[in-house]
């Protein structure tokens, strides 16, 4: 004779593993784009220096040359949107395991931080390979032999290139930290105690280190090194609405719709330098 089990479903929920926002730190507000699609950023261009003339009745001090300006438009180009049912009887019949703020804030963290964060990145590292520093996305494997070395020379740029030593970050993957622990360099731990909550694992000579998943990171990097004064990330809209029962739905209707985008300042794109492993 057939056996008919009994089945329980539990109300505790699985949940997945998640990460926080990892790229906060290298980004700044120094724009608003509050009303309007676009921001014109303006740069001021300089004038070279020559050697003074002691003699002669004109151009003593060198040709004359109008103060001129660059304009970097900024135009936002990210509009992104989902609409979610959670209907009233599947709810029942789950024991009432989709609860709708808790459904929300688990989209927010599972789906638009990271889909922001990869975004980000993907801008840096657009970023790196443009900016004249080709040479330093050196292609080739990362050992724990040449880990610290190419931090170095990733470092060493930014500072060539005038970059402000201090709040400086570096996202690499897992397997770049793991090599780099095998290389001769010293982890600040207790700034690493003190900001692990951020995200940040410590500094390397003076440099804040946050790992982020291999599949946030531009395809065949494992390193980014940047400065927060090089990219601006508005996030203009982050609208999160919940609609019990409306016309058409028995249940709750859940609208999600976010405005971002990533800019690296063509005036700070030399604080973006990447390793490339192929």
């Amino acid at each position: 004779m057939a056996q008919n089990l009994a089945q329980k479903y539990s109300t505790k929920v699985a949940e997945r593993f998640y990460a926080k926002n990892l790229t906060e730190l290298a980004v700044n507000t120094d724009y608003d784009w509050d009303g309007v699609t676009t921001v014109n950023v303006y740069s001021v261009n300089t004038t070279p220096l020559g050697t003074y003339s002691r003699t002669g009745t004109t151009n003593r001090f060198g040709t004359i040359v109008d103060a001129g300006t660059t304009v970097q438009a900024l135009t936002l180009s990210r509009d992104r949107s989902s609409s979610t049912v959670i209907d009233k009887r599947n709810n029942q019949e789950s024991s009432n395991v989709m609860e709708a703020g808790k459904w929300l804030a688990r989209e927010i963290r599972e789906v638009v931080i990271p889909e922001v964060d990869t975004y980000r990145l993907a801008a840096l590292g657009t970023a790196a390979g443009t900016n004249g520093k080709a040479a330093l996305i050196t292609p080739g494997a990362t050992t724990s032999t040449n880990a610290y070395q190419n931090f170095l020379t990733l470092n060493a740029s930014l500072t060539d290139d005038l970059v402000d030593n201090g709040s400086r970050v570096a996202f690499m993957t897992q397997n770049y930290y793991n090599l780099l622990k095998q290389s001769n360099f010293i982890l600040s731990s207790e700034d690493g105690m003190q900001t692990r909550h951020n995200g940040v694992l410590g500094q390397v000579d003076g440099v804040k280190v946050v790992v982020v998943p291999s599949t946030y990171m531009p395809a065949n990097t494992d390193l980014i090194l940047t400065h927060p004064s090089a990219m601006v990330s508005p996030m203009v809209l982050t609208d999160y609405n919940t609609h019990v029962d409306p016309p058409g739905v028995s249940g709750t209707q859940i609208d999600i719709r976010v405005v971002y985008d990533a800019f690296v300042l063509t005036t700070k794109i030399k604080a973006v330098a990447a390793h490339k492993t192929a």
